[in-house]
């Protein structure tokens, strides 16, 4: 069968969105938390390889930068590997940017756009993704973009936009909102101003009741070590914590 590569640890709707709805198989590249997830060349060539002798064809490789679920940005060598890679292997690349502008720290965010301007590659295989829902916390107007530079792609999904089109009244909202520079620019300095101080407030919080967090710098996300509450190294053990913080803390992790 199909399948795609996808940077682990992975957003988990895209086995809703993906996976459950067209049959496409999630075969996720072993990201280790020891090097603070960064993605490897070994790491892809070994997730590549293993596809290849259980004969499954891979099709793309899919990635959210700034991540979901860690909060962290991907730098410039490292998009530049990936595309290379890609590119080698004649696959797509699909990067979901949704939380672009939602960096609240050094480093600065970098777009794929940015990358394939920069190296040698095909871009026929390069599409991008975003939506307004996080960056200006428009959820409920259910505004997706697609930018690709493969006309079969941009064609598909032209015609299946008929399915889900913006209504006129959101669009001339957004026009009007986007088209005001001032307004725009005070709300994302007032936005990424916000997450900073949340992030601090809530990783401080933890450190003082011992919880180590990955470093992060965009997003949405903290991504926490409760490794020293389990009872034992187990999935059922991680169950077992996850049912205590929901069911008598009333906090869904």
């Amino acid at each position: 069968g199909d399948a795609f590569l996808v940077l682990s640890p992975y957003y988990l709707a895209f086995n809703r969105d993906l996976r459950w709805r067209t049959g496409v198989q999630l075969l996720p590249v072993m990201c280790q938390s020891s090097n603070n997830f960064q993605i490897t060349k070994e790491a892809l060539e070994e997730a590549y390889q293993k596809a290849q002798e259980s004969n499954i064809k891979i099709k793309g490789l899919i990635l959210t930068n700034p991540s979901n679920p860690l909060g962290t940005t991907l730098d410039r060598p490292t998009l530049r590997s990936l595309v290379t890679f890609i590119n080698d292997k004649k696959i797509h690349l699909v990067c979901d940017e949704i939380y672009a502008a939602t960096v609240f720290r050094a480093p600065n965010f970098v777009s794929i756009s940015e990358i394939i301007e920069e190296i040698k590659c095909d871009r026929d295989l390069i599409h991008i993704v975003y939506s307004l829902s996080k960056d200006l916390g428009l959820p409920g107007f259910r505004i997706g973009i697609m930018y690709s530079y493969n006309d079969k792609v941009v064609n598909c999904g032209r015609k299946m936009s008929s399915f889900g089109l913006v209504s006129s009244q959101t669009q001339h909202l957004l026009a009007t909102m986007l088209s005001d520079d001032d307004f725009t620019d005070k709300f994302m300095f007032e936005n990424t101003k916000r997450l900073a101080n949340r992030h601090g407030m809530f990783t401080n919080g933890l450190q003082e009741m011992g919880i180590r967090c990955l470093e992060s710098n965009a997003g949405l996300f903290c991504w926490m070590d409760l490794r020293h509450l389990l009872k034992e190294p187990t999935f059922e053990s991680e169950m077992g914590l996850w049912r205590v913080i929901i069911n008598e803390v009333k906090l869904n992790v």
